[in-house]
């Protein structure tokens, strides 16, 4: 909930004489490309970036920022007051523990209680640290929902900070270069963020002809090989070869790099492990990921961007351990995340003095937050929802006949036809249940199965991956695709794109 605070602060900022950007804010309003969700996201962006000089959270907390409460209208004991005086950081947790949700209840009475009775107890700067996950590198999360746009908001960005870095190269809150982690569970999940940054059109948020000088700026480089290169003595890694591709890389400005997380960066983290316990074959893969990682720590300037972040949470995916590696380096810029999500699968615990504890199930660092509820009727349809109390088969059955009953012959306006997604839990399930039932159904509607159903998964030892899946599953939203029915597992639940997609049906239990 630290956002709220953030968020005042930042309307006062604009308000103000100290206001550096109104124009650039009231071009990007009056050109209304951008939903609301973006706008406001960008606001809070360029606040922290310019006002707060891109700093750490703990240490904008630490050092007040974002405090306005007079402490002079609040009955305090002489120990807490005469430390709220010269303390910021304490005013900052007790202005936290005052906050209220949307039904104006407020979030943290016992921590309030707690500060009062306990202000000499605790080291706060310490306590912040720890809220803030004790990293000292400026780490941002926006927290947007399900088809706000996260991937354009992402481009916004990096256009917002070469605009900047233009004109200010040597101002360090603004990055050069650019290191996109798209969503880490699906391989096709790469080529849609790159096609959406790239067809980001920058006159949106910035005038011409800087729009267009900084789009001829920006080179592309999708890290996606996974063989080793032959042809190079210096970089076997053929990734790693893409960026020194781009040498000299000490004033290098506008590199934009898109990749899947664990199977380009992340593998084979562990680097201090003994290696005569891995095989000549593994040390040599590890020796192409250290490559890989070392090339990209020395891109100046560097911001990493993390789509769908709450999945960089996963105790696997070591994603924190490499970032940390590249922040060492001097001009590395920040950190920052975008997820629907922003939830922690179990509350965090900090401690305050020696018995007090702070729990919290959300992400410390969001700084701009969208609800969901807000985007419905407004950049998200209003759906409509139904629930059956049957069992699997069941459910599957009466969803498939009522969207072919309603949707059989529906096309729409950019010649794509209405599609239904059912997603099945289990790759079993899909191929031995699902798919036959489904297959009856749609052959009794008098479609034919092999062009309208999808079956669309990574395959395992019984069943391998369906040949052409993800080309079709890339194509649903063309003209081209006839698929009326696409039957999933672990596939299409962040980051797909299909705006033909008119129907889901969830027949698992949970």
């Amino acid at each position: 909930m630290f956002y709220q605070l953030i968020e005042k602060k930042r309307n006062e900022w604009i308000n103000s004489p100290e206001c550096t950007i109104r124009e650039l804010l009231q071009y990007i309003s009056k050109v209304g490309k951008m939903r609301d969700a973006q706008f406001e996201a960008i606001k809070t962006y360029l606040f922290l970036k310019i006002a707060c000089g891109n700093r750490p959270l703990w240490k904008l907390f630490v050092d007040g920022v974002f405090n306005d409460t007079n402490i002079e209208q609040v009955e305090l004991t002489e120990t807490a007051r005469k430390i709220f005086k010269t303390n910021k950081a304490a005013v900052a947790l007790f202005q936290y523990s005052r906050l209220k949700d949307k039904n104006g209840k407020q979030l943290a009475p016992e921590l309030e209680a707690y500060i009062k009775s306990h202000a000499d107890e605790i080291d706060y700067e310490v306590t912040f640290r720890k809220i803030f996950y004790g990293v000292d590198y400026t780490d941002y999360l926006f927290s947007l929902p399900m088809g706000a746009g996260k991937t354009y908001l992402m481009a916004a960005f990096i256009y917002l900070d070469l605009y900047f870095a233009q004109n200010e190269p040597n101002n360090p809150a603004f990055a050069h270069n650019f290191m996109i982690f798209a969503p880490s569970g699906l391989k096709s999940s790469i080529i849609p963020s790159l096609k959406h940054i790239k067809e980001f059109d920058p006159s949106w948020i910035i005038p011409e002809p800087t729009a267009t000088q900084l789009k001829r700026l920006i080179k592309f480089e999708i890290l996606d090989e996974q063989k080793t290169a032959n042809k190079s003595n210096r970089i076997k890694n053929p990734n790693a070869q893409k960026i020194n591709n781009h040498q000299p890389l000490d004033d290098l400005m506008g590199l934009v790099a898109i990749t899947n997380a664990e199977k380009v960066i992340l593998d084979r983290v562990d680097r201090n492990e003994d290696s005569t316990l891995f095989s000549e074959d593994e040390n040599y893969k590890i020796k192409l990921a250290n490559e890989l990682r070392s090339i990209i720590g020395q891109l100046p300037n560097l911001a990493i961007y993390i789509d769908e972040v709450h999945h960089a949470a996963d105790g696997e995916i070591k994603l924190r351990q490499v970032v940390n590696e590249w922040t060492k380096q001097h001009t590395f810029n920040s950190v920052l995340g975008f997820s629907g999500t922003p939830y922690l699968d179990k509350a965090e615990d900090v401690v305050l003095g020696e018995t007090f504890h702070i729990k919290n199930t959300d992400l410390a660092n969001v700084v701009y937050y969208y609800p969901l509820i807000s985007g419905i009727g407004n950049f998200l349809k209003v759906p409509d929802v139904k629930f059956a109390d049957s069992d699997t088969e069941m459910i599957v059955r009466n969803g498939v006949k009522e969207f072919l009953a309603h949707y059989k012959d529906t096309v729409y306006p950019n010649q794509t036809c209405a599609k239904l997604a059912i997603y099945c839990g289990q790759i079993e399930s899909l191929e031995e249940q699902i798919y036959p039932l489904v297959t009856e159904i749609v052959s009794s509607y008098g479609l034919e199965p092999t062009t309208a159903i999808l079956k669309y998964h990574g395959g395992n030892k019984l069943y391998s991956q369906p040949e052409g899946s993800e080309t079709e599953f890339a194509s649903l939203d063309t003209p081209l695709s006839r698929i009326r029915i696409v039957l999933l597992v672990q596939i299409g639940k962040e980051g797909w794109d299909c705006k033909s997609l008119t129907g889901v049906i969830l027949p698992q239990k949970g």
